[in-house]
Order: C-alpha cells, then structure tokens, then sequence
C-alpha cells in the first residue's frame, strides 16, 4: 500500500511483460492458485507532463539565445554584426514547432499508459533541452554564416519546413480522431486533406513530416548542430516507426502489407 498504482508493476512470470491495469486478474486465473511477481516501478510521470516539460525547455531555451544574451554572446560584438534575415526565419520555425507540439499535447493527443518513469523525462529534457542550446548558440552567433545558396536555398527550405508542420499537425488529428471514433478497427485512411494522402505510402506520416522538418531546417540554416539532430532524429524515429508499422501489420495486415513504415522503399 506504500507505492501507488502507477507505480506498481505486476507480472505473471520473471521478467514477463508487465500486466495492463485495464487487465482483469480472474480472466488469467487457470486454477484457484494465481502467482504475480511485483515490481516497484520507481517514480512516475504522467505523459502529458513529459511532453509539456520536454517542449516548454526548447521553445524558452531558444528565445534566450536569440536575444543574445551578454552571459552568452560579447555585446559589442553583437552590437556591431547584422543579422541576417535566415536568424529570424529560424526563430519563427523553431518556436512555431515546439509551440505547435505543446498545442497538440494539450488538445489533439489523448495517451494510454498513463505514466511513465520519471528517469524517461529526464533523459528526454537533457536530449532536447542540450541539443537545442547547442543549435541555438550556433544559428544566433554573432558570426554566424548564412546559407550558401543565399535567399534561394532559404526559401525553398522554409517553405518544405512549413508544409512538413502543416502535414504533421492534419496527421496527428487524423490519427486522434481515428483513435475516438467508436468501436471500428481499420487502419487511418486519407481524407480530402492533401497532407493525409501519404497514408497511401507509409504507415507512420507524422514520422515522415517530423523528419522532414528537420531535414528541411537544417538546409535552411546550413549548420552542423542542426544536422547532427536531424541525423539523430531520423534514426530515432525510424526506430519508433519500425515498431508501430510490426503492431499494425497485426491488426490490419491487408491494409497495411504493402506499406513502407516511414519512408517508402527506404524505410
């Protein structure tokens, strides 16, 4: 009774996977004899909290560097450099992402599980919370070097990185209102919204737009930091994809069969 329940962890054999709280123990039951191994999950967050706090670090983290701060930058250096119009455009697309991400945790997500541990958030605020501190400090330097392509190979790049967000917003609320749409279990179909058709090629779309964000701020900032994460951000998504694209193929196999996961043909 000391550990509340989102803490407690009950499984039917050793290092079995953990029970559903949803799930009923007389419906396991085999015989009158029932044995549950308890696991003390360590502190817990709920998942709302996790995204809120993960989002909120990046989005004021930025604003701190793009201010030019004298803690950070020398001011007389910062008095004298002009600034070239990419810094700007790239504060309004890093704030518009991570705004539009707190926005969707609030009003569009609805998460199972509950809770997760509260090792998880700390690893993800240390991952996003460092990444962006370094991507800013770079991107709002004082010396900093805009793109080599100049005002071409900017808007080009904002204009991707704008409909990638637009695209992974109408995803995310496809997939909640699919998720709250009654009893009927079939795999998210497109809608007259142009950004749901790539739910024709791919299972996991929003992971699709995500990658394609960074991919796109990165050519439109043409800094090594911002590469860095997109590369990193790939791998991790395509992870998160491999392993959502195996559960749909178990519950709606005909549909999702021929599919890539995120990327078609590569991923």
């Amino acid at each position: 009774p000391q550990w509340y329940p989102s803490r407690v962890g009950l499984q039917l054999e050793r290092n079995g996977p953990y029970l559903k709280d949803s799930t009923n123990i007389q419906s396991l039951a085999v015989s009158s004899i029932i044995t549950l191994y308890f696991t003390d999950l360590g502190q817990q967050v709920g998942w709302t909290t996790l995204f809120l706090t993960e989002y909120t670090g990046p989005l004021l983290i930025y604003l701190l560097f793009y201010i030019r701060l004298s803690t950070i930058y020398d001011q007389v250096e910062s008095m004298k450099n002009f600034r070239h119009p990419v810094v700007h455009l790239a504060c309004f697309c890093h704030c518009l992402h991570y705004i539009r991400h707190l926005l969707e945790t609030l009003f569009v997500h609805k998460f199972s599980g509950g809770h997760t541990p509260l090792k998880n958030m700390i690893k993800g605020c240390a991952f996003y919370w460092g990444f962006t501190s370094w991507i800013a400090y770079y991107i709002n330097h004082p010396r900093y070097t805009p793109p080599s392509f100049g005002h071409r190979q900017v808007s080009f790049a904002a204009l991707a990185f704008l409909m990638c967000e637009a695209g992974n917003h109408f995803i995310n609320v496809a997939l909640a209102h699919q998720n709250h749409s009654g009893s009927k279990a079939c795999f998210p179909s497109p809608t007259y919204n142009p950004f749901t058709w790539l739910f024709l090629l791919v299972s996991c779309p929003n992971y699709t737009y995500e990658v394609g964000s960074w991919i796109s701020f990165t050519v439109m900032t043409q800094t090594l930091p911002v590469g860095i994460f997109a590369f990193l951000m790939v791998i991790q998504m395509s992870l998160w994809a491999q392993k959502k694209h195996k559960l749909y193929l178990k519950r709606f196999y005909p549909e999702v069969r021929r599919k890539a996961a995120m990327i078609p043909i590569i991923f």
